[in-house]
């Protein structure tokens, strides 16, 4: 199976997208930080630009509007092949869907959608737009987990909408689309989900997660959790100029 057919794979976590206020320092940062290049977007909800890493698609960054004050965020898109069937089952089952479904001009249909624990994600359906272009390499999106006080009970609505194969362990549930594991849903204690609120976080990959730590706070960025070791690899959070928290992380090799 080709990797672009396993990306657009229901449930599969196949975009990463983040709105903000001020696009062209935000675009500075990423370019700064991971050694993006930009060029515009779909323009459906205004002002879009498609982040490129060696030639592929990896991101998208987009203008809020000026009267919106919204929380600022990575949103990782999860592949249907249906956006208003699934928008349908996001209700059913206890979501709310915020925008659309709506086309973003020929490159697919999307959906904004926040679960019971308040978590913010989108749908996409692919048509000119399947999604990430590049994988594994330093600059790109390799992972999407998700912080929620009851991971248990979130993760029966992501079961229900989507068909993954849940599998628990402790306070984190792994997510399945076809025998590989997509994402997780993570327990979190009150401090954590306090400060920030229930939330996905995308993971890009650095050479050195101590180096990315520094030149984001260089560009004006902070450090949220210090380098640390773990068994997916060396990480760390950081925030962007508007807050946008994410993890850098070096995976194992």
């Amino acid at each position: 199976m080709s990797e672009g057919a396993i990306l657009s794979a229901p449930g599969t976590p196949c975009w990463v997208s983040l709105m903000v206020h001020r696009l062209d320092t935000t675009e500075d940062f990423y370019r700064g930080l991971f050694g993006w290049v930009f060029e515009e977007g779909p323009r459906a909800l205004g002002p879009y630009r498609l982040a490129r890493l060696d030639g592929g698609q990896v991101a998208g960054i987009g203008a809020m509007a000026p009267d919106r004050r919204l929380p600022v965020d990575w949103t990782p898109y999860l592949a249907t092949d249906d956006a208003d069937a699934a928008s349908e089952l996001v209700r059913c089952c206890g979501g709310t869907v915020g925008v659309g479904p709506l086309d973003a001009d020929a490159a697919g249909r999307k959906a904004i959608c926040s679960d019971p624990a308040g978590a913010v994600f989108g749908l996409w359906q692919p048509r000119r737009h399947t999604g990430v272009e590049r994988h594994g390499r330093p600059g790109t999106p390799v992972w999407n987990d998700l912080l929620v006080a009851e991971p248990t009970m979130v993760a029966k609505f992501y079961e229900l909408v989507f068909g993954y194969d849940v599998r628990a362990e402790g306070d984190v549930a792994t997510l399945y689309v076809q025998g590989r594991p997509v994402a997780s849903i993570c327990g979190a204690d009150e401090e954590v989900l306090r400060e920030a609120g229930p939330r996905w976080t995308t993971h890009f990959e650095v050479a050195d997660v101590d180096a990315a730590v520094t030149r984001a706070e260089e560009l004006g960025g902070r450090r949220v959790r210090e380098p640390h070791d773990t068994p997916a690899g060396r990480m760390a959070e950081v925030a962007d100029l508007e807050g946008a928290r994410f993890t850098v992380v070096r995976s194992p090799r």
